[in-house]
């Protein structure tokens, strides 16, 4: 698939016989930081890029690469993350990197533990960025599936505002996977990753989903060799069922990548979408 400069109006020195009106503040420039730490490990950075003018009212989307929750980096996601920076230009956008499975480290729960972390750094250096804690999700592949499961279980505080999944998985106990899928096989067999019926459930955004999740935007490819339909048809009508705001492409002749016709009209939905509910 695809520096904060802080000018003040002058101010008389004695202000207790100033009688002009408080100091304003000038519209704050564009900012970027790269790989910001948001933990202990190398994995545990993101790029932040924060908008010309913006205020505490600044909505934030976040960026989900995917990888098969074993491989992949932010950098996957910079084409989406130009477009954002061109088409909605008064959100702020945090691409992020996480720690990645391996025979030692399952990725959950690890990689949710990492979009804490990142929630948690963002709201502690809110007044330094000039954003606000309402934040959106844009998510690809096992990125997708990752927002998801963190937005309808792990956002205790409600500040997600939309989440956008690509092709993302939803139901690991979807029959379609529990017969025989090689991408679920190599995760369950080579990182030990219980495959008990409740905890599937537990990894599974389609179980843990509930009226209160976020308006969700999903997208999927009717050829997808990885991602079965069932993953996009099923998860949309839990969501219409729950009377949870929702929009649902199905590009049918697509695989797990799509081309660029579908992926001009993916953009332009996703585009409204984010314009309805986060912007």
């Amino acid at each position: 698939m695809l520096f904060i400069s802080i000018n003040f109006f002058s101010c008389s020195e004695d202000e207790s016989t100033n009688t002009n009106p408080p100091q304003e503040q000038v519209a704050l420039e564009f900012r970027q930081e790269l790989n910001v730490s948001y933990g202990t490990d190398n994995d545990q950075v993101f790029d932040i890029y924060l908008p010309a003018n913006r205020t505490l009212q600044t909505k934030v989307m976040i960026l989900i690469h995917g990888g098969g929750w074993t491989s992949g980096d932010k950098t996957d996601m910079n084409d989406l993350k130009e477009l954002m920076r061109q088409d909605l230009p008064n959100i702020a956008i945090v691409n992020m990197n996480y720690r990645l499975a391996d025979e030692n480290n399952s990725p959950y729960p690890m990689q949710i533990n990492d979009i804490t972390s990142v929630i948690e750094f963002l709201n502690n250096n809110q007044s330094e960025y000039v954003i606000s804690d309402d934040i959106g999700f844009l998510g690809g592949s096992a990125g997708a599936h990752l927002a998801m499961l963190w937005c309808y279980a792990f956002d205790t505080n409600n500040n997600s505002k939309m989440v956008a999944s690509i092709v993302g998985p939803t139901n690991f106990t979807d029959p379609a996977y529990l017969t025989s899928n090689p991408v679920l096989d190599e995760i369950l067999e080579t990182y030990g990753i219980d495959t008990s019926i409740p905890f599937l459930e537990e990894i599974s955004p389609y179980h843990q989903v509930t009226s209160a999740a976020p308006p969700t935007i999903l997208f999927y490819g009717g050829q997808d060799p990885l991602i079965p339909t069932s993953q996009g048809v099923d998860m949309e009508s839990k969501l219409t069922t729950l009377n949870v705001i929702n929009e649902f492409t199905l590009y049918e002749n697509s695989g797990h990548d799509f081309g660029i016709i579908e992926l001009v009209d993916a953009w332009n939905k996703l585009k409204t979408f984010t314009q309805t509910h986060l912007e």
